[in-house]
């Protein structure tokens, strides 16, 4: 569907936002960092930003306690002798987590709103625990242990040894092992018709790896060239990032062998199985397979998360997660987490009555789909919905960006040559007016910026990148453009095509109920594009259709979401083109996700970030750091993918908490990778009456 430009009252509202704003500000700022009310914007943003904090995980063995409480309903069970004991359940070295604040009490029901079936990623990032192997700290910089104990890698890079927690259970009692690793190694991620494609990252340089059973709690990754990174791969929102996350998917690194093997063909008689698959509905072993590991889906599904699904998120209004009672974690004082019993995510027919829910109080923990632009009615409505606002700003240089798919042009040659052209994209990058677009959709509360990830950032490439062709200088970008070839205008001034065939007309794609208005943002830079005799036009996809698009080559530019780019090796999808998904580059990225096989092969510059990001893998931290440097040198002189505004809470990080919920952090680090808000835990949030 086409939109049309954003209407005069939208602006009218936005001004009007950013007065209240500021005017909320003077009433609010003292709830969140002491000092003076803020006089411009930048200062009126800091308010609103408290110091980064969260639990800690506990890794010295003399500060774990030794003694182990329960929530009062399963301690009911266990009296029933519905439930072993809770030591039992946790085994003898459950992780320990000290909370942010406090020790906390037992009870009550977290309430949230998801947008439906397809929301998954909702109860990943709140509920999910995360079930990765490792995983990040409250600062999203080190790894720490999490379902592994203890990781150790060799002194050549090759090999990585995890050893598990001892007396570990899946969420029906049952123990989990090395075994549940080898299963999903050789019967599921080796199983071609599970897992068609296999990940790069279980492999260097092309060479895949080996995963070798020593004992029921110890295995060891073997990889052919050192990999150093592997760490960092497990404890990010990669494939091999949890069963939760990734099971559906055939990935996940491992699964629960004593229940899915009824459905796998290795381990089930064919009649058997044909006949479990005719009962489900599904018409072959590998749909009803993936259902059964669906976290999401599949309420009989054993699970190593805090909640596990009893409502599933495609079965009704509700999606429903209930506490796991075997699960693995305490805080320092012996309690078995969580503190929160239930879990209720309530379904918002869109972004708007999320918002509308959440401004009248009736989420109690809330930042996936909240609105930056309506920062200043959260504000207004704090002590009438009894919540707090929170702003967690991401290290992402971009919230929205605009991806070239250099991929482009079987349809249309002309378009797919200039888009493929970097003085092209350039050019465009400086028609752009970022300031304005930054008041109008941010209400100042992020920066004009490249692609460039924070300046703190490990991997950033130097502070003179956040500006490099983020500039707005239309009257350069007009004299680019003229010198290109593409001088000639019709009777509006609109440049002409170099093939005769009219006026060039670029096609930027956008998905609706986002957490930023896309549609209105790209509809602006058409606007500001006409000064640079660029004609654009606006369509507005549903996300299956644009997923179709991206997939059979048929979209022009996308302008969307680059957060998590912040972690550049284990989180790339919006830095290049990585895989078959990508936006600015399909055939590209099944270029190195196929080792050459398939796909397209690339130019040089980005051939070298291929060369780079694989070597970065396998070598010492300060090379990594340098070949990541390199990369974003590389990306932002090109300009695959030119940024418009980033640094700011848009992606999650508007976030809002009933006042009577502990062990919320004043501010949270924000990332995809990190799956925020499970950085920090919400395993340890508790209500306090």
């Amino acid at each position: 569907m086409r939109k049309q430009t954003a209407s005069a009252s939208r602006r009218w509202w936005q001004s009007f936002g950013k007065i209240l704003l500021y005017g909320c500000l003077g009433l609010y700022g003292g709830l969140f960092v002491s000092g003076a009310v803020a006089q411009q914007p930048q200062s009126g943003r800091e308010a609103l930003i408290g110091t980064l904090e969260g639990p800690e995980i506990v890794t010295d063995p003399a500060r774990w306690p030794q003694r182990f409480r329960e929530a009062s309903q399963l301690a009911a069970l266990v009296q029933q002798g519905k439930l072993p004991p809770v030591q039992e359940r946790l085994g003898s070295e459950p992780l320990v987590i000290k909370p942010v604040h406090t020790i906390g009490r037992y009870g009550g029901t977290w309430r949230r709103g998801f947008t439906g079936p397809g929301d998954k990623w909702n109860g990943y990032r709140c509920c999910s625990g995360p079930d990765h192997a490792l995983f990040w700290d409250y600062t999203g910089k080190q790894v720490v242990p999490n379902v592994v104990k203890h990781w150790d890698m060799s002194e050549d890079g090759r090999s990585l040894t995890l050893v598990l927690r001892r007396g570990m259970k899946w969420s029906d009692g049952h123990p989990f092992t090395a075994e549940d690793f080898v299963f999903w190694y050789e019967d599921i991620y080796q199983h071609a018709d599970l897992v068609p494609t296999r990940t790069p990252l279980l492999s260097t340089r092309g060479k895949p790896g080996k995963l070798e059973k020593i004992d029921e709690v110890t295995l060891r990754f073997v990889f052919p060239e050192p990999y150093y990174l592997f760490p960092e791969v497990l404890a990010g929102a990669t494939p091999l990032g949890g069963h939760a996350n990734n099971g559906a998917n055939g990935m996940g690194l491992f699964a629960p062998k004593h229940y899915l093997r009824r459905f796998h063909p290795k381990y089930t008689r064919p009649d058997l199985l044909a006949k479990a698959v005719k009962a489900s509905g599904h018409t072959h072993w590998v749909s009803l397979f993936k259902t059964k590991n669906d976290w999401a889906i599949n309420a009989d599904l054993p699970v190593l998360t805090p909640w596990k699904t009893t409502t599933p998120i495609n079965s009704t209004t509700q999606w429903v997660l209930e506490r796991n009672p075997y699960y693995w974690a305490v805080d320092t004082a012996g309690n078995q987490l969580p503190y929160i019993d239930k879990v209720i995510m309530t379904l918002g027919e869109n972004l708007e009555v999320i918002n509308l829910h959440a401004i009248a109080g009736e989420y109690d923990f809330q930042s996936r789909h909240l609105d930056i632009g309506k920062v200043p009615v959260f504000l207004e409505n704090q002590q009438r919905g009894g919540y707090k606002l929170y702003l967690d700003p991401a290290d992402s240089g971009c919230d929205a960006c605009l991806k070239f798919n250099m991929n482009y042009g079987e349809k249309d040659p002309e378009i797919g040559k200039w888009l493929a052209n970097a003085d092209f994209r350039r050019a465009l990058a400086l028609g752009i007016d970022r300031e304005q677009l930054n008041e109008i959709f941010w209400l100042g509360l992020g920066v004009p910026s490249s692609l460039a990830p924070a300046d703190h950032n490990p991997y950033s490439p130097g502070l003179e990148y956040r500006t490099l062709g983020a500039t707005f200088d239309p009257t350069r970008a007009n004299h680019m453009l003229d010198t290109l070839g593409l001088h000639k205008k019709d009777a509006e001034g609109f440049r002409l095509r170099t093939d005769g065939k009219g006026r060039l007309v670029l096609v930027l794609n956008t998905l609706g109920a986002q957490y930023l208005p896309f549609t209105n943002i790209a509809e602006m830079v058409a606007l500001q594009w006409k000064k640079v005799g660029i004609k654009a036009e606006v369509i507005e996809l549903e996300r299956s259709l644009a997923a179709k698009r991206v997939g059979a080559n048929e979209q022009q530019i996308r302008v969307s979401w680059g957060d998590g780019s912040e972690h550049l090796l284990t989180y790339p999808f919006n830095v290049f083109p990585f895989d078959s998904s990508s936006e600015f580059g399909p055939l590209y990225g099944l270029w190195f996700q196929s080792g050459g096989s398939r796909g397209k092969q690339p130019p040089a510059r980005l051939r070298q970030i291929y060369e780079k990001y694989t070597r970065a893998f396998g070598v010492p931290e300060h090379e990594r750091l340098q070949l990541g440097r390199e990369i974003w040198q590389i990306v932002l002189e090109e300009q695959w993918s030119v940024g418009l505004v980033g640094l700011s809470p848009a992606a999650a990080g508007v976030r809002i908490a009933k006042v009577g919920l502990g062990n919320v952090p004043a501010r949270q680090f924000n990332s995809p990778d990190t799956k925020t808000p499970a950085v920090s835990h919400p395993t340890t949030f508790f209500w306090k009456q």
